[in-house]
């Protein structure tokens, strides 16, 4: 058992959880499979399922690399790291509209190789390593608005505001996140209130621009938010921009309790995105109501580990990163859940570590092995009071 110590680092509950979803993912990812054969009459389920496998590999290998890097370390890559995301942000958006026929406004196509990532996903995880940060840097300063306009909400703004345009639930997702762990990390409300105030005009005139003046903004998919959110509120059972919706809700039902078996899935060969934003109803239909409910308690166990680094750890950043870190990964399944059983219209967002394709889960395993790497530096309660009483001592002779 002593190797399986050297591989498997930190939080051994967390891992268990990971290496499930991870085993988990490769059922209903073969199952899926079919449907992108089905739909793209190319390659096989095997040649699908093998790419999946091989996804996966490598986020493991990211993960397990992860977990050995000091996470104080991490902070500094982020400040690296932004102007390199912003670049790729500007990148994505210029690149146009199209990929091989395919909408790519959110997709940056990697020169010279068959494969595209969705770099909004990336920008995501630094910038919300870089405001936990910032967010410790001035833990002990008086907080002036004016003084955190330059090094907080440029880039914010900045990066939100170029992965809006193509990428809405993805930009608000981030937005929500960044304006929790501001709040988490002791920030002014009123500062916070004004902040969103701010976002929420801005983001109103753009829309109601790109609507009225849509030849303007070539990559917007304001229009697509658009007829999602009608047809979320006002659902036609026999147009056919309603069909994944309704798809995905027969696929529930058929699920039933216990589900039809591993693989028996019909309605997945009419389901254009059921390797991906609705692979959780393909799940339902498969494995039933056990099944959609134990993903779902799999990831609220992850939810209560994170909480349990982020409070266990000892120091400021190790807190506010565990949270900046893990909270959107549990967020952003809970999103997907909820379009795919009909309670949110449609967004786009993958079921992190289950839905298909490499950018999302290459991103999520990076995000996996930070927390582990927090995990990995918990010390002892002994330890932890011996270090204050040092601190404290330290600070009664420089008083003195």
């Amino acid at each position: 058992m002593n190797w399986l110590n050297k591989i498997f680092l930190g939080d051994k509950y967390l891992i268990a959880f990971i290496m499930l979803l991870a085993i988990f993912s490769l059922l209903p990812g073969f199952s899926a499979s079919s449907s992108i054969e089905y739909a793209a009459q190319t390659g096989t389920v095997w040649g699908q399922f093998g790419k999946q496998v091989a996804f996966l590999v490598i986020g493991l290998v990211i993960l397990f690399s992860m977990q050995r890097i000091d996470y104080r370390y991490f902070g500094g890559f982020a400040i690296l790291g932004l102007p390199f995301i912003v670049l790729l942000l500007i990148l994505t958006l210029l690149q146009g509209t199209s990929i091989d026929g395919a909408n790519a406004s959110r997709w940056l196509k990697l020169p010279g190789i068959p494969l595209s990532i969705q770099t909004s996903t990336l920008a995501s995880v630094v910038l919300m390593v870089y405001v936990a940060r910032y967010l410790t840097k001035i833990r002990n300063k008086k907080i002036e608005f004016k003084q955190t306009i330059l090094p907080l909400f440029i880039p914010i703004f900045v990066i939100v505001g170029l992965i809006f345009p193509a990428n809405g639930s993805t930009a608000i997702i981030l937005f929500a996140m960044v304006m929790m762990l501001l709040f988490l990390g002791g920030f002014p409300i009123p500062y916070l209130v004004g902040i969103g105030t701010i976002i929420l005009v801005g983001a109103g005139l753009f829309i109601f621009a790109a609507l009225n003046y849509g030849d303007q903004f070539p990559n917007s998919r304001v229009h697509t938010w658009k007829n999602r959110i009608e047809r979320f509120q006002k659902p036609a059972s026999n147009s056919l921009e309603s069909w994944q919706e309704t798809n995905a809700k027969a696929a529930i039902v058929e699920g039933g309790i216990t589900g039809k078996g591993p693989g028996k899935s019909a309605i997945k060969h009419t389901l254009p995105q059921a390797s991906s934003d609705f692979i959780y109803a393909v799940i339902i239909e498969e494995y039933g109501l056990i099944g959609g409910v134990s993903l779902l308690f799999l990831f609220l166990l992850i939810l209560f580990r994170i909480i349990i680094i982020g409070t266990k750890i000892h120091t400021y950043f190790g807190s506010l990163l565990a949270f900046a870190i893990g909270i959107p990964i549990v967020f952003q399944a809970l999103i997907n859940m909820g379009v795919a059983v009909g309670l949110f219209p449609t967004t786009g967002q993958p079921l992190p570590m289950i839905s298909f394709g490499g950018t999302s889960l290459w991103i999520t395993c990076l995000s996996f092995g930070i927390l582990l790497s927090i995990s990995r530096q918990i010390l002892p309660k002994e330890e932890i009071e011996k270090e204050e009483k040092i601190k404290s001592e330290a600070d009664l002779q420089d008083i003195a």
